[in-house]
């Protein structure tokens, strides 16, 4: 099994994987994964640590807090594919690949097909995921107010939707289950970054 960071920077984005029994992250070069344009990121910010079949992020006492999911971490936290980390105005996303062993070789298994969705709930993950796209370096999903007022239908009801596409991608209930929801949806090929730059034009 084998884990890395999608690092988003003001140049792009960047993979890190994970390796060893600690992974630092800060604003300092000698860490692991340096954010030395982020200001507003620690000098040593938060820690990943290799649990053996699982990663955890700790937040080190920083001046601005570690997020995870939208939701700030006030002690270790054991990480799940697909999750945000926000350190300052930097953002992360963990993700995990599970491997299968045969004899001599080494695949990653195909990533779980999505669930099938209504017209409805595709256009609903379509406008939730299409800011994701957008120039804004820290591009946040859009809001269920902004998302009623793009279909034309009532808060309730994309509400609604929402907690279908929940039940259908199984989004865990704690944190921001909109970010987790946008991650999984793009993750599992619902919706592509292609429709999402086809549908914003």
């Amino acid at each position: 099994m084998s884990s890395h960071l999608e690092v988003f920077t003001p140049t792009g984005r960047e993979l890190v994987p994970l390796a060893g029994q600690r992974v630092t992250l800060g604003k300092a070069s000698g860490n692991d994964v340096a954010l030395e344009h982020d200001a507003t990121v620690s000098r040593l910010h938060a820690v990943f640590e290799n649990l053996g079949a699982a990663w955890s992020v700790r937040d080190m006492g920083s001046r601005n807090g570690t997020f995870l999911n939208g939701e700030k971490i006030t002690a270790e936290r054991v990480l799940h594919s697909g999750d945000e980390v926000r350190v300052g105005k930097s953002r992360l996303i963990f993700w995990m690949v599970r491997e299968s062993r045969d004899e001599e070789t080494v695949t990653a298994q195909p990533v779980d097909a999505p669930p099938r969705l209504t017209r409805r709930e595709y256009d609903v993950l379509v406008v939730l995921c299409r800011p994701l796209v957008s120039d804004d370096p820290f591009p946040e999903p859009a809001s269920v107010r902004a998302m009623a007022g793009e279909l034309y239908v009532t808060e309730a009801a994309v509400k609604q939707h929402l907690q279908n596409l929940y039940d259908k991608f199984a989004i865990p209930t704690e944190g921001d289950r909109r970010v987790r929801l946008a991650n999984e949806a793009l993750r599992r090929g619902a919706v592509t970054l292609a429709q999402l730059r086809d549908g914003a034009t």
